[in-house]
Formats: structure tokens, sequence, C-alpha cells
């Protein structure tokens, strides 16, 4: 059956039971004396216990582990490797069900359908796909991948970490799959060189240490691409902010304001990019430069940069630095930077400086203030001498908004402030905040409860507004009681 894919010459350590020992417990009659401030103090979370599965479905998957072992290792001897890239699906799926059945029947070993149908899809991921990160991959739910690792994986649902039920062989079989992705995009990985950035086909981000830097396993991030782009509506929806914020974002992103969104980790910085991207119009020519290419922009005059590490010898590095230099001579409209995080801050300044208006860019910062000392220090790691009030100065005449995306503890994302920048006063760059998100309390199982509303202030840009055609209302502006 499909002897193409078959080479023409075809040629397990049984598992240990581990007996779990009895823990220790320790006997311990003597009352607790309260102390008196005990009382004011919130009980500690109790820790859930590691759910154990049963002795014998624990031997079950033991010995599905094997098989599964035993199987790949016959597919490799098997497969015509050099074949595979011309195989359809279907073949390949045909070819593997008919390699395990056979190897199951030589080793009179039994199994029901479902289960056989689940080793042929996990053994379709080992040959074709990444092996038990596909499942992960496949489900919609998850946003983050995280590995710390073989035996445990942890995922991201909804704003919360959890720990999934997925595990690989041991740490050769996950430096396999490492091998595989970064090998994929011409990188490589090992002690010389124990830690790597890359992107997956459907543009996920990739991130991954490998011992010895890893102390316990390999650890692996992978940071899932949304293949359905959020727009406005869809955040306002979401609770991300207001009717009001997007009809102020859309006058700013309009009549060309330079907007810088900051945040920290896993904010949605890259997503409200995104979404205000969308307020350009299609007639203007947009250059945007990241290091792992996210951006969705949907406009018709779009040209995408990426950036490049150094290559094994120490050559070929391609910076954000050299993308944006380079992007000043391609005539932009506007440019996009999806993170400024070096050196790279002082050319977009100068950009933002130099008739390049409505320009944008994120940056990691846990408020718009921090976010302006963060672009100080940005500059002073460019190695230019300037005296501060100049570097303040420039920034002050550069940034018109910042807009500060910020992860709540519940897990929820929320445009916590829209901040502009007015100029110079003495020597402090003086900012008005516009909009907010105003916290009220907790709910018993711990939401957030709270609602946006305007900080009272008229915007700085009102006029700008009006000339260009968007005439907002001053009751956006005006502050919202809590209900």
């Amino acid at each position: 059956m499909f002897s193409r894919y078959k080479k023409s010459g075809t040629g397990g350590a049984k598992p240990v039971d581990q007996e779990a020992e009895a823990p220790k417990e320790a006997a311990s009659t003597k009352p607790v004396e309260e102390t008196p401030n005990q009382s004011l103090r919130r009980p500690a979370p109790a820790v859930a216990a590691k759910a154990v599965p049963q002795d014998k479905e624990r031997k079950r998957k033991e010995r599905m582990a094997e098989i599964k072992l035993d199987l790949h290792r016959s597919l490799l001897d098997n497969l015509n490797l050099s074949a595979l890239d011309t195989a359809t699906e279907a073949d390949l799926r045909a070819e593997i069900s008919s390699i395990a059945g056979e190897v199951l029947e030589e080793q009179s070993i039994v199994l029901n359908r479902e289960d056989r149908a689940t080793l042929t899809q996990e053994l379709y991921d080992e040959v074709r796909g990444l092996g038990p990160l596909e499942t992960l991959l496949k489900d919609d739910t998850v946003n983050d991948i995280l590995v710390n690792g073989p035996q445990q994986i942890f995922v991201e649902r909804a704003g919360k970490l959890e720990l999934s039920d997925i595990t690989f062989k041991d740490e050769k079989h996950l430096l396999r799959i490492i091998d595989k992705i970064v090998s994929a995009v011409g990188r490589r990985v090992d002690e010389s060189n124990p830690y790597v950035d890359a992107r997956l086909q459907d543009g996920s981000r990739f991130n991954a240490m490998v011992p010895p830097i890893a102390v316990d396993g390999s650890l692996v991030s992978i940071r899932k691409f949304k293949k359905d782009k959020l727009g406005i509506d869809d955040l306002v929806k979401f609770g991300a902010f207001s009717e009001e914020m997007a009809a102020y974002l859309q006058a700013a992103v309009a009549t060309r304001l330079n907007v810088i969104v900051s945040g920290g980790t896993g904010s949605g910085k890259t997503t409200t990019l995104n979404a205000l991207s969308s307020f350009i119009d299609n007639s203007e020519r947009i250059l945007t430069i990241e290091d792992t290419a996210e951006l969705q922009l949907q406009q018709i005059h779009v040209g995408r940069m990426e950036s490049r590490p150094p290559n094994v010898e120490g050559k070929g590095e391609v910076s954000p630095r050299d993308c944006l230099k380079n992007a000043l001579r391609m005539r932009p409209d506007r440019i996009i930077v999806g993170e400024t995080r070096g050196e790279e801050v002082i050319d977009m300044l100068q950009a933002m400086n130099t008739g390049h208006d409505g320009s944008m860019t994120t940056i990691h910062a846990n408020n718009p203030r921090d976010g302006i000392s963060r672009l100080e220090n940005m500059v002073a790691m460019a190695g230019i001498e300037m005296p501060l009030k100049a570097v303040r100065s420039q920034i002050s005449s550069a940034v018109n908004l910042m807009v500060q995306a910020s992860r709540l503890q519940d897990g929820s994302r929320r445009m916590t402030s829209i901040t502009e920048i007015t100029g110079m006063e003495g020597d402090v760059i003086s900012m008005q905040e516009i909009f907010r998100f105003q916290r009220v309390g907790l709910t018993s199982d711990n939401k957030i409860i709270g609602h946006f509303t305007g900080t009272g202030v008229r915007s700085n840009f009102t006029e700008r507004f009006r000339l260009w055609g968007y005439d907002l209302p001053p009751s956006i502006f005006e502050p919202i009681a809590a209900e």
C-alpha cells in the first residue's frame, strides 16, 4: 500500500511502576493561639491538590506512550522521508495507519477504534506537525502555550493560566520538536546558542531556551497568532474601552496624531495597535517594522519589514533601527513600529518630527508617565549625548498621545488611560489625561467592577479635530458617576 512512500529495505523500555510513598503526617495537637491581627487577614487560598490518575488509567497511558514510541520508530524506519514533502495529507494518513496496523499486528497488540484513531492522529502530528503541541495550536480557546520542561505544559485561556494534561515523552522529545521549529526558519538552538526567537508558519511567536541555561528542562513560550483580527467594534463589545473613547481615537488617528501604545506583557498592545490602524485612510502609504510580523493591516498600500538576528557566525543582523533608517527613504506617509525597545527610538522620534505624522508604535510601561521616562532612557541607550531638556523637548513635540493598555488581576484587558502630551512646562513634559478606567471594586468571584469615564478635561486637539471634520461633542469628555 502506497509503496512510493516506503523505503526499499525495511527492517522500549518497559514502564517502571513507581510506588508513591505515603506522605508522613505531622501530628500536632497543640492549639494555635490566634493573634489579634489574624482576623484582619483574608484566608490564604487553598492550593488545589494535583489530580492523580487512577492506577489503571496511569498504566494505560504509559502503555499507549510505549506503543506510540515504538510505532514512531517503525515509521522512521519505513517511511521514505524525502517523499513526504509531495505527499498529500490523505495519502500520508493512510500510509501511517497501514504501517501502524502492521506493527500492532506483529506485536499482537489489540486497540479499540478510538485508541487507534487517536494513535494515528498523534503519529501524524509527530511526522508532519509539532507533536503534542499540535492539539493546543488547533485549540482556538488557547492564547498562550508555556512549556516548563517535558512534563509541564501550561496554557492561557481567557487571561488565566492552567495546567494541561498534555506532556512530552522526555527532554529529547521536546528538544526534537524545538529543533524542528527553528530549523524551518533557518535558525538553530544548542548549548552554544541556548535561546532562540522564531515564528511558526501560522505567524505565532515562538521563543525557546534549552539546557544548560534552562535548569529543569527546556522552556518554550508560544504566543498564538489570531487569525481573526479584532476591530474597534469588537473591542468595544468586549469592554476593552468605551464608544466615546473609540470616537476620540478615530479622530486622533485620522487627523494624523502620533500615538504610542504602552502596557505590560500580554496587555493587548499589538491588538490595540491593529485596531487603531483600521482608522488609517486607504490612500496612505504605510510601512511596518517588527521583530516578529504580527500586525494585520487591512489597507491596500502596506509595506511590511521584519528585523533579523545574527547568524551562527554573528553576522547578517538587520536591526529594527536599520529597517527604520531604510524606511525613511521609501516615501512613507506613516511608519508603524511593532515595538520600540532600544536605540531605534531616536530614529522613530525624528520620523515623527519630520513629516511622518500619524506614526505609531508600542512600548513596555506601567503608565503614561513611566512611558515617557522609558523613552528618555532608550534615547540614552542609543549613545547620543544630548541634554535631558533637549531629549524631553524632542519627545514632547514628537508624541501627541499615550494610550495605556493594562491586564487587570481578573485576566481582563482594558484601555485604562488615554493621555495627551501638551508640551513642556520648564524642564517637565506636561500631560493631561482625557479618559480613564475607573475601578470601583471586586465581585465575590474576583471580577473587576468599574467603568470608563472622561476626566472633564477638554482635548487639546479639539480645534484640529474640527478642522479635519471630526467635531466631537463636549459631552464625551464629561466624567461619568459610578452606578
